[in-house]
């Protein structure tokens, strides 16, 4: 019988593992084994070379476009603004899965749960925004992220990401949950015209920063990249989402579909700070960038206003081919045009629609809905999560 020993000792020395590869110079195996040994040895910061400490970042050095320090140090932290944001975002964190949906699932089955156009027009929002927030996601993680070289920015446009993913997630959890056609509602972005227009209509400027061919560096590159921020965050996020974002919230008002518009209001929070994070960037690049915003850019943003505008009155109009909760296409008109006024300004244009009011104020107040309470309310008895806890 073997004794512990015999079970636990090496054969022989030779037995004994490798500790250090082998390097083709002695000197550098060497140096390697001392800093694995022996860390006390490592120099200290006084002892760094004063020419490699002035080349560590400085605040004053950074630039949101086109910056030459390292983008992989944090701080010292010049756009507090962003990292703010950030925090903000972490703070905000929500999963779709925290949502009852039980409410929705018995009223969609109901025969006399919702009308036909009630149906309608959640199937409709439901096949735009299942695409939209991919499309958003591809523009930052493959686009806008890599061209942007202020690390307090990146560091919340990974957040943002991440929320856009949580933003897809739920609303395939609501298509789950109903029981829906996923073909229909995952391919209304191919097979519905009012979809697919927006959709073409945002392409071209994801295509712009996604080619690996671009880099910005010229005045016409630099303005790509400012225009592509302009559509995404004041016309996609900022004006596409809305006519759906009322829709759904108008049903929740009504007590009906009650956890899709609970969820609604979350990514309603969300893309607010995306947008407002959006057009700080924008602005802070036209601040760092003056030469950017020619009168020749600043007609051509206006012309891409007045085309989101129009394309969402489109998809008001069919989504909504009749009246239905209290709403109808024409009063989007004067939404959109409320909207994008604020958005215009916002960037520093005038005003597109002058003397426009937001015919439904109670759209501000879902913004400034507080988590705890709606999660606390609605939270399934059974809520887990993690590792989904066994009591027993």
């Amino acid at each position: 019988m073997l004794s512990w020993d015999d079970e636990v000792a090496p054969a022989a020395p030779a037995a004994r593992p490798v500790l250090q590869p082998q390097f083709d110079s002695l000197e550098l195996r060497l140096q390697t084994q001392e800093a694995v040994f022996a860390p006390a040895l490592v120099v200290k910061s006084d002892e760094v070379a004063p020419e490699i400490v002035a080349r560590r970042v400085n605040a004053a050095d950074k630039r949101i476009i086109n910056g030459k320090t390292d983008v992989n140090q944090l701080v010292p932290f010049k756009y507090k603004w962003a990292w703010d944001k950030y925090l903000a975002g972490c703070a905000n964190h929500w999963m779709p899965q925290e949502i009852n949906m039980q409410r929705d699932i018995e009223l969609w089955k109901s025969p006399n749960g919702l009308t036909e156009d009630e149906r309608r027009l959640v199937k409709r929002n439901l096949g735009f925004f299942v695409t939209a927030d991919s499309l958003a996601a591809n523009n930052i993680v493959l686009g806008t992220y890599r061209h942007i070289t202020a690390p307090e920015c990146r560091q919340y446009l990974l957040r943002q990401a991440f929320e856009e993913a949580i933003h897809t997630h739920a609303y395939q959890y609501i298509v789950e949950s109903l029981g829906l056609d996923e073909a229909e509602i995952f391919n209304a972005y191919n097979e519905v015209e009012s979809i697919r227009d927006k959709d073409q209509f945002l392409i071209p400027f994801i295509d712009a920063l996604t080619n690996p061919e671009f880099k910005t560096g010229t005045t016409e590159t630099d303005q790509t990249l400012l225009r592509s921020l302009i559509v995404f965050a004041c016309l996609m996020e900022g004006l596409f989402f809305y006519v759906g974002f009322t829709q759904i919230l108008a049903l929740g008002r009504q007590n009906k579909m009650m956890g899709a518009a609970e969820q609604y209001q979350y990514i309603l929070r969300d893309e607010s700070m995306h947008c407002n994070f959006g057009i700080d960037l924008i602005n802070t690049i036209k601040m760092e960038n003056p030469h950017l915003w020619t009168a020749q850019f600043r007609d051509e943003i206006k012309s891409l206003f007045l085309r989101a505008v129009e394309l969402e009155y489109r998809y008001a109009e069919d989504t909504m081919p009749r009246g239905v909760l209290g709403l109808n296409a024409p009063m989007f008109k004067g939404y959109l045009r409320f909207i994008a006024n604020r958005r215009a300004q916002q960037i520093g244009l005038d005003a597109l629609f002058p003397q426009e009011e937001n015919p439904f104020p109670w759209m501000s107040e879902m913004i400034d809905l507080k988590k705890e309470r709606n999660f606390f309310e609605t939270r399934v008895i059974e809520y887990q999560t993690g590792g989904a806890l066994n009591w027993e």
